[in-house]
């Protein structure tokens, strides 16, 4: 008999340590390495809750979006702020004892926000990782920099513009909130000896701020193509800042996985599958940008010496057009070992993900009831709305959740007048962390309840300029996707001359002159990416006698 696992919509609160025991501290983001958030101090409770006052309160300075799960140790609160500063405090007073400020590289593009989840400290040194993906190490004593190294390069990424859209899209004024890029969000956790941090952003797509029906996101945005680039895990050492080991979270071959028509657990998808599979071809380079952030926080096995974290959508977000298949792995619970960073076991809860369901909020660790033995086990409370729980050794999964947040329209593909899906791209659950009361199997979420209205829009294509040649003539030749190859009045954009060639002309033109004759050149052998029609052509013009 399986035993099931109960859901409250609550979050947990910390409580203080009574008075006259020994300190209780809170030393990693999940409180301890399995993230459970349980704690167990129980000074204030039901009965006294109502006189609690407030004791202090730290005014950082930063108002901007604030997500950092606070770290005390030795009577001593580690606090993260956006942009990754760090301050230290007297927990018993809000006393300032030092502050560090991270100075980000100039111009370094934030894929998604300010925001930062929390630092890590350990072996008298603190960790933080960066907006501008690097992962920097203080002294827990005095906040001076001990190493600081990068975790990833900032050009490695491709983001979307909203050039791409229309010009009478009404998004197209929108305040540009996040693309995506390389950050890091999460807060790192450390164990035995490696420090675990892993990037952010690859996938995001194009947010935009806009007063669109009240909303207070105007829209999150995908396109078709390459955008974004694969994201990835790492362990460093924790005294010199070398890197270990890396796990990328986009599989090394095969990506395309299976085809699934339904999530593992039996869900239909509504994929086009034979179309998918008659696509691939035209993709080859899809996994390149594959997508697949570190959101999450591990949580760590000691006994067994495993890691378990949750990877992000495949890029591009939600548009899987450009790229066919499993996407894997993507959009995933993923278990590895903590030593090597090997994979042992992944379970993809959305195979091919549309709807933006990143595996954002931290797995947890437990041990669960399961046909009459205590297994050891593995819960995470996902964005699509359901809880699941897996054997931690072996990735079989023992127990899904009923709904937590209402379902509607679930895995329908967008329409060009809009499909409202629940949970949508915000989630039945975001990044948020849960907590678990091991003894009583009771897990706490706090749920979100936000539809979302999807909305497919298809932009008119248009050939892409490949490059232009202006001469002393006057004039400037271009040619275009569509195998024409033109010249303008270069005072006034006017076509002068046109040639439609039978290959798509991608490549720039070129003159010279020989014995007082000007000839001009254009390869015409299209694009594959673009699905410009191929060719082997390199057509010379001049003046006709």
């Amino acid at each position: 008999m399986r035993t099931p696992i109960r859901l409250l919509p609550a979050l947990l609160s910390l409580a203080l340590a009574p008075a006259f025991a020994a300190d209780i501290d809170w030393p990693t983001y999940g409180l301890d390495l399995s993230n459970q958030r349980y704690a167990t101090p129980s000074q204030i409770n039901t009965g006294n809750v109502g006189k609690l006052t407030r004791a202090w309160a730290y005014q950082s300075g930063v108002k901007a979006t604030f997500q950092s799960t606070p770290i005390m140790v030795d009577r001593t609160v580690y606090l993260s702020l956006p942009f990754n500063g760090v301050v230290a405090l007297d927990a018993v007073t809000g006393k300032q004892l030092w502050r560090y400020e991270h100075p980000r590289k100039k111009d370094y593009p934030l894929c998604c926000g300010p925001a930062n989840r929390g630092v890590a400290v350990a072996d008298g040194k603190v960790f933080i990782g960066t907006v501008d993906a690097r992962l920097v190490t203080l002294d827990a004593k005095t906040g001076k920099v001990l190493w600081d190294v990068e975790v990833a390069d900032a050009d490695s990424a491709r983001q979307e513009s909203v050039s791409t859209l229309t010009e009478s899209d009404p998004l197209r004024k929108a305040t540009i909130a996040g693309q995506s890029g390389v950050g890091i969000a999460m807060a790192p956790v450390v164990h035995k000896g490696k420090v675990l941090i892993g990037v952010t952003g690859v996938g995001y797509g194009l947010h935009l701020d806009s007063d669109r029906d009240g909303a207070p996101l105007g829209a999150v945005v995908g396109f078709a193509g390459n955008y974004g680039r694969p994201g990835f895990l790492a362990a460093f050492d924790v005294a010199t800042g070398k890197r270990v080991w890396q796990f990328d979270t986009i599989a090394p071959s095969h990506w395309e996985g299976e085809f699934r028509r339904s999530t593992p657990d039996g869900v239909p998808l509504n994929r086009d599958i034979e179309k998918e599979r008659a696509d691939l071809p035209k993709y080859p380079d899809a996994a390149r940008y594959g997508g697949g952030s570190a959101w999450s926080t591990p949580a760590i096995d000691t006994e067994n010496g495993l890691l378990y974290f949750g990877t992000g959508n495949p890029s591009p977000q939600m548009d899987g057009t450009s790229r066919p298949g499993d996407n894997l792995y993507t959009v995933s619970l993923v278990c590895l070992d903590v030593a090597t960073g090997k994979i042992r076991w992944h379970y993809q809860q959305v195979p091919h993900d549309q709807w933006g369901y990143d595996v954002a909020s931290p797995a947890v660790l437990f041990d669960y009831p399961h046909q009459g033995k205590l297994v050891p086990a593995v819960g995470q409370a996902a964005k699509i709305g359901w809880y699941y729980i897996h054997n931690r050794l072996t990735g079989e999964l023992l127990k899904k959740s009923d709904e937590f947040v209402e379902h509607h329209n679930t895995f329908t593909k967008p329409t060009p007048e809009g499909q409202v899906i629940l949970p949508g791209v915000l989630g039945g659950i975001n990044w948020s962390p849960t907590s678990v009361d091991a003894k009583k199997l009771v897990a706490y979420v706090p749920a979100i309840h936000w539809p979302v209205k999807y909305t497919k829009k298809v932009i008119p294509a248009t050939s892409a300029k490949p490059a232009v040649l202006a001469t002393a003539g006057n004039l400037v030749f271009m040619g275009e996707g569509s195998g024409r190859f033109n010249a303008y009045d270069a005072a006034t954009g006017q076509t002068l001359w046109s040639d439609q060639l039978e290959a798509g002309v991608n490549a720039p033109p070129v003159t010279w002159q020989i014995d007082g004759v000007q000839y001009v050149g254009v390869a015409a052998g299209g694009n594959q990416i673009f699905g410009y029609k191929a060719g082997d052509t390199f057509q010379v013009y001049r003046l006709g006698n």
